[in-house]
């Protein structure tokens, strides 16, 4: 029997101690109703509470696999969105706190991408000559617009081999939203810089001249993760000056210069998989997110590893922090008393379409 909503004033002054104590009590009373999704970069007193972690695809897939009515994602709005439309049709993504969502994502809009097309139009036949292809890290409705235009989504550990597929298509990619990952992808394939040129959606054609965009094999959207962005190679530097015989790994999202002076570069997943199986007693320098970092250096150091975070500022995924103690529990007890809060809904056509682009990317890799 349903109860009326409880409101998110009655959570938001909790003490954390009492906060626990009830998400652990609407969990009990839950049971296997509901699936608790926990981000890498998610913080710590709300991951403990993760019955899944990983990276975004992972968790929804591992979600829609389980027979859980509720999925509450512990993340950021986008990966809520592909819980939705990757999950059976009775489950339901719920996302703790709606203002969790993820810059990068927001640095291209369909409405930006739909105007970059019909430029790119006015200069040669769009959907003849270029491939859109957009990282998972975007919105629902730009996985709409690549299914709808025969394009793909990527993620990090698999870009390459869909850049692959894409230019098997046609032969330019659009790559939207994050122009580092695009870059080091056209890097890893061979493609010249001077061939991967970066679009400005303030700018007319991008700001770039009809020629250029003829030239181009790669258009990189300017767009970039405020995290990653932080690192710089001057860490590194100083990394290797007082340690030599130290290693480097860094996320594809980071700036070039990173990426070129890392030993190893890679997604979150294959950053925690290389850690964990490196030989003990090694130390290592680490571009991600934070919290993964402070977990993973944890985790390891019983095997004598030492990890060193990047840069030398605190730099977390702050929109994924907003994801608290208090809205967790907020959402645990309303789901626990029959009421739905925070439900992430697709819009049908756009899933359609979203779905289609992602099952591209899940056939080719």
């Amino acid at each position: 029997m349903k109860t009326a909503r409880i409101n998110f004033e009655n959570f938001n002054a909790l003490q954390d101690d009492d906060c626990h104590q009830r998400i652990r009590s609407a969990r009990a009373k839950l049971g296997e109703r509901a699936v608790i999704l926990g981000h890498h970069y998610q913080r710590s007193d709300v991951y403990q509470y993760a019955d899944l972690t990983g990276d975004s695809l992972k968790l929804s897939r591992l979600a829609s696999q389980t027979d859980a009515e509720y999925i509450v994602f512990c993340g950021v709005h986008f990966m809520a969105e592909v819980a939705d439309f990757m999950s059976k049709p009775q489950q339901k993504a719920i996302l703790p706190d709606l203002a969790a969502g993820c810059s990068m994502a927001d640095m291209a809009n369909l409405a930006k991408v739909e105007r970059c097309w019909r430029e790119l139009d006015s200069v040669l036949d769009a959907d003849e000559q270029f491939t859109p292809v957009t990282y998972i890290n975007s919105a629902a409705d730009l996985k709409a617009f690549c299914g709808a235009h025969g394009g793909i989504v990527c993620t990090s550990s698999n870009a390459a081999a869909i850049a692959g597929w894409a230019f098997a298509q046609r032969p330019k990619i659009l790559f939207f939203p994050d122009q580092h990952l695009g870059r080091w992808t056209g890097h890893t394939m061979g493609i010249p810089l001077e061939e991967m040129m970066v679009w400005d959606p303030d700018l007319e054609l991008g700001g770039l001249t009809p020629e250029q965009i003829r030239k181009a094999r790669l258009l990189l959207w300017k767009g970039h993760c405020s995290v990653h962005q932080m690192f710089q190679p001057t860490h590194i530097e100083k990394f290797r000056k007082q340690y030599p015989d130290g290693l480097v790994i860094a996320h594809p999202e980071c700036d070039f210069d990173v990426c070129q002076q890392s030993d190893y570069v890679g997604s979150t997943e294959l950053i925690v998989k290389t850690i964990r199986e490196a030989a003990p007693n090694t130390r290592w320098l680490v571009g991600t997110e934070l919290n993964l970092v402070n977990r993973l250096a944890e985790e390891v150091k019983a095997d004598g590893k030492i990890v060193h975070f990047m840069a030398p500022t605190v730099c977390m995924c702050s929109t994924m922090q907003r994801i608290d103690p208090q809205h967790l529990a907020w959402v645990l007890e309303n789901l626990a008393e029959g009421q739905i809060v925070n439900q992430i809904k697709v819009p049908e056509h756009e899933a359609v379409l979203a779905r289609l682009a992602l099952e591209r990317m899940l056939a080719v890799s």
